[in-house]
């Protein structure tokens, strides 16, 4: 069911969520009546890619699979897997293999979902093997790619100026990620330069969900089942946008019924959401044991607690960009519960994400310690 105002306060426990107007739901989308699409997935064997693959092979899509063959195998038996390299070697990692794509030379498909091109020189590479033998190319790039969002609060759609950086086929994304939107501009223009009538370039910002790999939005759910005082970032009405992993694979899929191109911001909803709204609902969803104080901005950064990484679901007001998303939902973008994305998650956690090390989320004890000292300020 898409995600309305009234839907989403329904699943918290909180009065306070209550006060929020009413907002439109988004349009319902029709199941696809078309014959079935022939998709390859580069990748496809890891968070966004099985997102993908599985709506496809519900709706009766047949799927084949290109890539190393060493993230998760044996996923997708039932599906034609092919092997290969896209990575170009470098200087600094002389025991990569070598760059191997032919196994889709002379290949046809319908269309291409592309998860993980990263560098221009590399995804020109698989651009030119695939052009003429491929119809459409869904490229999934970032909201990194836009000049403005993580600079200031500027509003910003599929027109927005975009990075740039001095040298396009640099292969390494700088000391701190500073070319990584700029990057995936220009793997967006390798695409668009190749596939001109039909090029989808799916510009998400934060992923989350169950199996997600960077542990930024599970933080989150971990954090409500353990209860207790909660750090609560930032202004409660600071504004949230992000993705279910799954609405996202979903919607690919639908853009490639529907053959639909251009350039899309992949973001979440149809209506505002808050951080506090977020928040109560992951109470209510997880454990009404908790309580959340909250802290400013300011104290925040001061402290050195970094966006999304440390603290998860929170940017700094000033910095926190609106991305529009109105071109997606009229392609039939679509958005669960946020309760259910947290409940998932949070089942996930338990059940699925095993005892490896957390990439992103505060520790408990750094949590008590800057509780402490905002009380004392």
């Amino acid at each position: 069911m898409p995600q309305t105002r009234r839907s989403f306060l329904a699943t918290s426990s909180v009065a306070a969520a209550a006060a929020v107007t009413g907002v439109r739901a988004a349009p319902r989308v029709p199941p696809p009546h078309r014959r079935g699409k022939r998709i390859l997935v580069l990748g496809g064997t890891s968070f966004v890619g099985p997102a993908v693959v599985r709506p496809a092979l519900a709706n009766g899509h047949t799927v084949t699979l290109w890539n190393r063959g060493r993230t998760n195998p044996g996923l997708f038996p039932e599906v034609e897997h092919l092997r290969g390299q896209r990575r170009r070697p470098r200087a600094d990692r002389p025991k990569d293999p070598p760059q191997d794509l032919s196994a889709l030379v002379g290949r046809k498909w319908d269309a291409v979902v592309d998860t993980n091109g990263y560098f221009t020189g590399e995804t020109e590479d698989v651009c030119k093997v695939l052009a003429g033998n491929v119809d459409q190319y869904v490229y999934i790039s970032s909201l990194s790619v836009y000049r403005t969002l993580e600079q200031d609060a500027t509003p910003v759609d599929e027109q927005s100026p975009l990075c740039e950086c001095a040298d396009k086929y640099v292969q390494h994304m700088g000391e701190n990620g500073e070319f990584y939107g700029a990057l995936k501009r220009y793997c967006e223009d390798a695409v668009a330069a190749a596939f001109p009538d039909g090029a989808s370039l799916v510009r998400p910002g934060y992923i989350v969900g169950p199996e997600d790999p960077s542990d930024r939005f599970t933080y989150w759910p971990a954090r409500l089942q353990r209860g207790g005082e909660c750090l609560a970032p930032g202004a409660a009405d600071n504004e949230l946008q992000f993705i279910d992993v799954r609405d996202l694979g979903a919607w690919i899929v639908r853009l490639i019924e529907g053959r639909h191109t251009g350039a899309f911001n992949a973001v979440g909803f149809d209506g505002r959401i808050s951080t506090a709204e977020f928040l109560h609902t992951g109470k209510g969803t997880l454990n009404h044991g908790c309580t959340f104080t909250w802290v400013d901005d300011a104290f925040l950064v001061e402290n050195g607690v970094s966006p999304w990484e440390e603290m998860g679901c929170w940017t700094p007001t000033a910095k926190n960009g609106h991305a529009a998303n109105a071109r997606a939902i009229a392609t039939g973008a679509t958005f669960r519960p946020i309760a259910e994305t947290i409940r998932d998650t949070a089942a996930w956690v338990r059940d699925g994400r095993g005892d490896r090390e957390w990439r992103a989320g505060m520790k408990a004890e750094r949590e008590r310690e800057l509780l402490a000292k905002w009380r004392a300020r």
